[in-house]
């Protein structure tokens, strides 16, 4: 499972011109889900995002969490992280969760990162999304358990 967090000032989901989740300061997080993930990886992963430091703190250095913070999270599914892409001029999707499986997981991590934590956005899983971000720093990463 990978997540790309991206710092943001403020992003948004679109889809058929009608904003789906929108934050203003927090944390874009794209999810990708493999065919060997199950919940308790995607909770692991939940987990280390909510924990990870990446805002500045009282004295301007990476020290807070998104709680800490006050931001928002802004999470959204894209099965293109998993992409395989060292060889050849096409990506290879092969190891993405398949689309079925993938929704009924992405949607329990979703539930759960709720619970975890008040302030979450999401897309809609598999449709055709317009992301709108602001990042700010430029700040991203990629995080990635198993």
């Amino acid at each position: 499972m990978r997540a790309l967090l991206q710092r943001v000032k403020s992003a948004k989901v679109v889809v058929d011109e009608q904003i789906t989740g929108e934050i203003q300061h927090g944390l874009l997080v794209f999810l990708g889900l493999a065919q060997q993930d199950d919940l308790a990886i995607g909770k692991k992963l939940i987990d280390k995002i909510l924990k990870y430091r990446i805002f500045d703190d009282e004295q301007g250095k990476m020290g807070w969490n998104v709680a800490q913070a006050q931001g928002g999270i802004l999470l959204v599914s894209q099965f293109t992280l998993m992409a395989q892409t060292q060889k050849g001029l096409r990506p290879d999707f092969a190891p993405a969760m398949p689309p079925a499986a993938a929704k009924a997981l992405y949607e329990q991590l979703v539930d759960y990162t709720k619970i975890q934590y008040p302030q979450v956005e999401t897309g809609i899983f598999a449709a055709d999304m317009q992301v709108h971000l602001v990042n700010d720093g430029p700040v991203t990463f990629n995080l990635e358990v198993v």
